[in-house]
């Protein structure tokens, strides 16, 4: 039976290739990452480009569905003057 010490000399040092190897997969994920974001702004950028120069646009809606900005109330004239606009008295 081999000594309890001479069990442990295979695990001593660094183990370079280990690491390589992990360095080297997370590498090639990052890439892929990468890879994929460019090509889906790529791909979003020439819908988007295809639908602006399609020359479609929504659907405009009409002056009876707009809201009304004034109140009905509101005079149709120009308001009267006030004391700062009015000028000099």
């Amino acid at each position: 039976m081999p000594s309890f010490n001479s069990q442990h000399q295979n695990d001593r040092g660094v183990r370079w290739r280990g690491i390589a190897a992990t360095a080297m997969v997370e590498l090639l994920v990052l890439f892929v990452f990468a890879f994929a974001v460019v090509r889906y702004v790529e791909w979003s950028s020439d819908a988007n480009q295809a639908e602006f120069m399609s020359g479609q646009s929504l659907p405009s809606a009409s002056p009876q569905d707009a809201p009304a900005v004034f109140p009905e109330s509101w005079p149709a004239s120009q308001p009267s003057a006030t004391s700062w606009d009015a000028g000099p008295s």
